[in-house]
């Protein structure tokens, strides 16, 4: 845990018991929704709430320890902040897969094609993972 501990200090954070939980978790899972993440959380710390959760997420967001991605049609999930990157999302087993590719490229390419200026972007490529063809 004193790795969390640096990692909340080093996003001018309090190293809270909820928060390292909260930062173990999504670490082990590598990507994860709210919900399951108050399951395993609630495991740990019996009387805390969703909205307790809730609120340390979006502050961890806020001082860029974590990253909310936004899958379509599912419930959002949470990673620790890492080099830019793509997701691969398998729509059988909602599996997350983390790809480094050269994104900036090909939202630049489709955005000069359609002389359209991009403020954000993040690409999420659904389909079926191997393990589920």
């Amino acid at each position: 845990m004193n790795n969390y501990t640096h990692m909340l200090r080093e996003h001018n954070l309090k190293a809270t018991p909820q928060r390292l939980a909260i930062i173990d978790t999504i670490y082990t899972s590598g990507h994860i929704n709210i919900d399951n993440l108050y399951i395993d959380i609630k495991n740990k710390f019996e009387s805390i709430s969703l909205a307790t959760i809730y609120k340390n997420i979006n502050s961890m967001i806020k001082n860029l320890l974590l990253e909310e991605v936004k899958i379509p049609n599912q419930k959002s999930v949470y990673e620790i902040s890492k080099d830019k990157h793509s997701h691969l999302v398998c729509t059988k087993c909602e599996e997350v897969i983390d790809v480094y590719t050269n994104e900036k490229d090909i939202v630049n390419k489709i955005c000069k094609e359609n002389d359209f200026t991009v403020s954000q972007s993040d690409l999420i490529i659904t389909g079926i993972c191997k393990n589920c063809l």
